[in-house]
């Protein structure tokens, strides 16, 4: 029970001891160490490299060990400065503890020249192999890492807006993936701290054994041989026994940056890996047994390691076969399930679409990209806000994918799965727009893709020229999501389905819940007041203020279910709303239909599945649009937009009759219109009989 108290306070306290013992590391370069402290230091740094080593060995990712380039740091300054220290004792006392003078006697082993040897052939492999190769893995890492981010942030951002990951859950995958460009990043630059250091050892120990050699001679009055020995033996091993610390840890760092993509401990994919193919062993066994039976070989020795390597491939080879077995078991009890399971729980998720999707060309990428500065994703986000707010309608999260089969830099916005508008961008460039269409710039010619304007692609070199001639310049993230913006409000009755009605409901309730269980069900079931909803979004009228539509609905309800009938009490308990969107202030530019006209197109009314419509003869009804266009076209031409003007009961079924031909044109009543209001007739839509 004592131990837990004394490991929570170690965790307490981490961060003032780790802060202490990287001062106290600084302070090892200042102030001398005697030998009993150095070889405690010694041991420890031996210690560390070791304790790093085995923990990237047992790590199965790595961001399991982000504090690692750090760590790097501070433990590559603490050699340093052991390295400093030693060199004080070797050049000031001839001595620099047990430790250094151990690791020197046993490699020179009674012969200088051959420790010096093996020591710089240890300093190579350190500084030429390990360190060079850890280094060029960790710079690739990080490259493609980097490189990489775009598409795996653009994966995330798809899977949330597609409903697939929370929002949660998609701000931990954007902070993991920030955290792994950052980890290798930093090991890019961290292997150079072991590059550096493997030089640093190799100048010390030449300054320590020509240093030695000079102060034994001059300083301490000994002879040439015993100078030379005792100061050669210090010098290699004071570098082995920071040499070897420093193997373990470049070690460490080669094994980090190269299992990047691994999903078990480094023990774990060996033994998984290696031992995954008995038939590589049994050839290894046979050319290791056609090696023992050359004469000058040591028959003994190939042949107990060709028996080793025959065992070995006999028992994977039996596990194996059981293997197999247990998979063909596995295999026959999943076929014997989905036999017993139904059929169509297999294959539902085929059926789900999404009410509405963007896919964007391989060349567009870089709008939806945050790490390349693209904002669209935040943008269409935006959009999903500017509805909710203007049209009152919930439009469930937009998925923003690329198309690969696209043209590249095409985008197109579907539908419950279908294609339903498209629209082409210039990366690199701006949208120079002039609502005249009157003057011209120097650019790529097109049509903006929202209103059809005349426009021009120009360099963002341009942009201040172009301003300067009245050109509107936007964007091409602002060209798509202007698109998308109008496309949600031309088809947001598509997007209204009854589950989006049910939520918007459910908020309803929550502050009015009178009104909804008053209506639904009991006036009107969910269905009904879903179409008087989609007639109203069609025409392009804000259904925010629900609890005045719900009320409408409520007290037309009891006298009429018709949803003509309902919509068109909506639209005028809605008045102010209208009143706002058409008027211009206190005035109103109409255009009105001849009193006998209208009473031709009541009186030519007939109740259809889709409502009530007017019949009327082909020629007739031709000639009718014909000359409401006329109209419309006039007017326009003054500089004026107008709305159509008609009664109450006529207006909905005119509404239907020219919504194919002239869709731009609003269809109001006079019930519609608040009182106060200055009704300005700019025309009148008369046939030739009238």
């Amino acid at each position: 029970m004592a131990r837990q108290p004394m490991a929570l306070g170690i965790k307490r306290y981490a961060e003032l001891i780790i802060a202490g013992m990287v001062i106290g590391i600084v302070l090892l370069i200042i102030i001398p160490l005697p030998p009993a402290a150095l070889d405690l230091f010694l041991v420890l740094s031996l210690t560390l490299g070791i304790v790093i080593l085995l923990i990237t060995l047992f790590t199965s990712d790595s961001l399991q060990f982000s504090a690692f380039p750090t760590l790097l740091l501070v433990v590559t300054l603490f050699r340093l400065a052991l390295n400093i220290s030693s060199t004080r004792l070797i050049l000031g006392q001839a001595e620099a503890g047990k430790v250094i003078a151990a690791f020197g006697t046993f490699v020179v082993g009674g012969s200088y020249v051959i420790g010096f040897i093996v020591f710089m052939i240890i300093t190579l492999v350190q500084f030429v192999v390990i360190t060079n190769g850890s280094s060029r893995v960790a710079e690739v890492g990080a490259r493609f890492t980097l490189d990489a981010m775009p598409g795996k942030q653009m994966a995330v951002d798809s899977d949330f807006n597609s409903g697939l990951i929370t929002e949660a859950e998609a701000r931990d995958r954007r902070k993991r993936l920030q955290k792994e460009a950052d980890f290798f990043g930093a090991m890019d630059g961290a292997t150079k701290f072991v590059r550096g250091e493997a030089i640093a050892g190799l100048v010390i120990v030449f300054i320590n054994i020509i240093g030695g050699f000079v102060v034994g001679l001059v300083m301490m009055g000994m002879d040439l041989q015993t100078a030379l020995t005792t100061f050669t033996i210090l010098a290699i091993g004071d570098g082995l026994v920071t040499q070897i610390p420093a193997i373990l840890i470049s070690t460490a760092t080669g094994i980090l940056v190269t299992r990047a993509t691994s999903d078990g401990s480094f023990g774990a994919d060996i033994a998984k890996q290696l031992l995954a193919f008995p038939r590589v062993m049994t050839v290894a066994a046979g050319i290791l047994f056609v090696l023992a039976l050359i004469p000058a070989m040591p028959n003994l020795l190939f042949l107990a390691l060709s028996g080793g390597m025959g065992y070995l491939a006999l028992t994977l080879t039996r596990e194996e076969k059981k293997q197999e077995l247990a998979d063909q078991e596995s295999r026959i009890r999943v076929d014997k399930s989905e036999q017993k399971s139904a059929e169509p729980e297999n294959v539902l998720t085929h059926f789900q679409v999404d009410p509405l999707e963007v896919e964007i060309g391989y060349s567009l990428i870089p709008l939806a990209s945050e790490e390349q500065g693209g904002d669209l994703l935040h943008r269409v986000a935006a959009v999903r806000r500017q509805c909710a707010q203007e049209l009152g309608i919930y439009v469930r999260p937009i998925r923003v994918r690329d198309n690969l089969q696209l043209k590249q830099t095409s985008y197109v916005f579907k539908l419950r799965g279908i294609e339903a508008a498209r629209g082409e961008l210039m990366p690199q460039h701006l949208l120079a727009m002039d609502p005249t269409g009157q003057n011209k710039i120097q650019g790529i010619e097109t049509r903006e893709p929202t209103f059809g304007l005349p426009a021009w692609w120009v360099e963002p070199r341009y942009r201040e020229d172009a301003e300067i001639k009245g050109f509107t310049v936007v964007d091409p993230a602002t060209v798509l999501v202007t698109h998308l913006s109008e496309f949600i409000r031309g088809h947001g009755h598509e997007l209204l389905g009854r589950q989006e009605v049910q939520e918007l409901m459910n908020v309803v309730k929550e502050k009015n819940q009178a009104v909804v269980e008053e209506l639904v069900p009991n006036l009107l079931s969910l269905g009904e007041v879903q179409k008087v909803l989609q007639n109203l979004l069609r025409e392009g009228i804000s259904i925010r203020d629900l609890v005045t539509i719900l009320e409408t609905l409520a007290d037309r309800a009891r006298y009429e279910r018709d949803v003509d009938y309902l919509t068109e009490g909506a639209r005028q308990s809605l008045a102010r709303t209208i009143t706002k969107l058409y008027g211009d202030g206190d005035k109103l530019n109409v255009i009105t239909v001849h009193p006998r006209l209208e009473q031709e197109l009541i009186d030519a009314l007939q109740a259809t599945s889709l409502g009530n419509y007017p019949v009327l003869e082909p020629n007739r009804m031709q000639k009718l649009v014909n000359q409401i266009s006329d109209v419309v076209q006039r007017v326009n031409s003054k500089g004026i937009t107008p709305v159509l003007i008609t009664s109450g009961r006529v207006r909905l079924p005119l509404r239907r009759l020219t919504e194919r031909y002239i869709p731009q044109l609003p269809i109001v009543s006079m019930q519609e219109i608040l009182p106060h209001i200055n009704v300005e007739v700019v025309g009148t839509v008369v046939l030739d009989e009238d």
